[in-house]
């Protein structure tokens, strides 16, 4: 097999659909001339290579072997797609040559087994996690104070209570990430290094640099809800990725809603502007949503279609000072809601609830008013004992 790094490379970003269409070009005019020489791996050899790794997903399979095909139109050598159930060892058994399998292998196997092995954070438990580019972890009691180092024992942040500030002159020349993982029941802040605010709701997980980079954008990824009070710097975009969908910014307020049992993902937009566009995409404000302050803009998961409308703002960031809302939402999706906010486990043995949509606000209540209110206003019978609810 071909042991150029720089082919190795670009065949790692071809087989991850991130080419450019120049270094499309350049891998297809790759497999045109080195079809036919030893360098070529054979059937048995990418079998035996695909057996040690994890499936790729089908669909990222179609369109890479779909763009091969359409590359090659022009020869006389005709290879027909199998049918979409097909799955990715019958692509390679008819399209063995294709080399963008080339020397990919084990940079799969390493990155997904390094995913693998990541342990699973309990959301239910009490502890609010911190873990270090490393992988070291700390837990961080909302009680007490502590300090966050990097690898080399330097202090690049400072935890009080419900708050961890990191600092603005670590001496980082390159991206070092921590991810904080905010567990159910609990809330948190936190400073990034360029004075960006961010509010964690409960059931959060957080990625974000130690430090900015100059010529960098700021980025970082949500998984969960924040409230954003992004620092204002017109060199550096701060980029929010909520999975598939990316929320670019100069330095505004908006809030950002990404759990996993919502169809939408939401963002409120407070004060500023801020752009919406899927992450796998380059921004383009002329083509892409640009949100505007009293707006929600609502990125649907299935076919990433974005939909925007006014509301009141209050509503979407009240959680922030203990409030929680539902709109339009089915039960079994408060349900969630419900666990998370207060760390209980509820069981609804009333299906027909399930599937009813309900609309509701209150401020910092306890779990008991929030089901007493159900029980009121709706007729939803239930029953507390220690920390489950059961509705009958």
């Amino acid at each position: 097999m071909n042991s150029n790094p720089e082919i190795k490379t670009l065949l790692q970003k071809f087989v991850l659909n991130q080419c450019t269409p120049e270094e499309t070009n350049e891998v297809i005019a790759y497999y045109k001339k080195n079809q036919l020489t030893d360098d070529f791996p054979t059937v048995e050899d990418i079998q035996n290579l695909l057996a040690e790794m994890p499936k790729m997903e089908k669909q990222k399979a179609d369109d890479i072997f779909a763009n091969i095909l359409k590359t090659s139109k022009e020869e006389e050598t005709v290879i027909e797609l199998p049918s979409r159930k097909s799955n990715y060892r019958k692509y390679i058994s008819i399209a063995a040559s294709v080399i963008v399998l080339l020397g990919i292998g084990f940079f799969y196997k390493q990155n997904m087994s390094n995913k693998a092995v990541e342990p699973k954070f309990d959301f239910k438990s009490s502890d609010i996690v911190l873990q270090l580019e490393n992988g070291e972890v700390q837990v961080i009691s909302e009680h007490n104070s502590a300090q966050v180092k990097d690898a080399k024992g330097n202090i690049v942040g400072n935890q009080n209570g419900d708050k961890l500030v990191y600092e603005s002159n670590s001496d980082s020349e390159k991206l070092i990430y921590n991810t904080i993982k905010i567990p159910y029941g609990k809330k948190f802040r936190l400073q990034l290094s360029d004075g960006t605010f961010v509010h964690l709701n409960s059931g959060t997980t957080l990625k974000y640099p130690v430090k900015f980079i100059s010529g960098e954008n700021r980025q970082v990824f949500l998984d969960g809800e924040a409230f954003f009070d992004v620092a204002k710097d017109k060199k550096h975009p701060f980029i929010v990725n909520a999975d598939e969908l990316n929320v670019r910014v100069l330095g505004t307020h908006f809030n950002v809603s990404n759990y996993p049992e919502d169809a939408l993902t939401d963002v409120v937009l407070v004060e500023g502007s801020v752009g919406m566009y899927e992450s796998s995409q380059e921004f383009d404000a002329a083509k892409n949503t640009i949100l505007k302050p009293g707006f929600k803009g609502s990125f649907n998961k299935e076919n990433a279609k974005i939909s925007t409308k006014a509301v009141i703002t209050d509503i979407y960031t009240s959680w922030i000072d203990g409030g929680l809302t539902f709109r339009n939402m089915t039960f079994k999706n408060i349900i969630t809601k419900l666990e998370r906010r207060y760390n209980v486990a509820i069981v609804n043995k009333n299906e027909k609830l399930a599937s009813e949509k309900f609309n509701a606000s209150f401020k910092e209540e306890s779990i008991e008013n929030v089901m007493s209110y159900f029980n009121e206003i709706h007729g939803i019978n239930y029953t507390i004992k220690n920390n489950q609810i059961l509705i009958k």
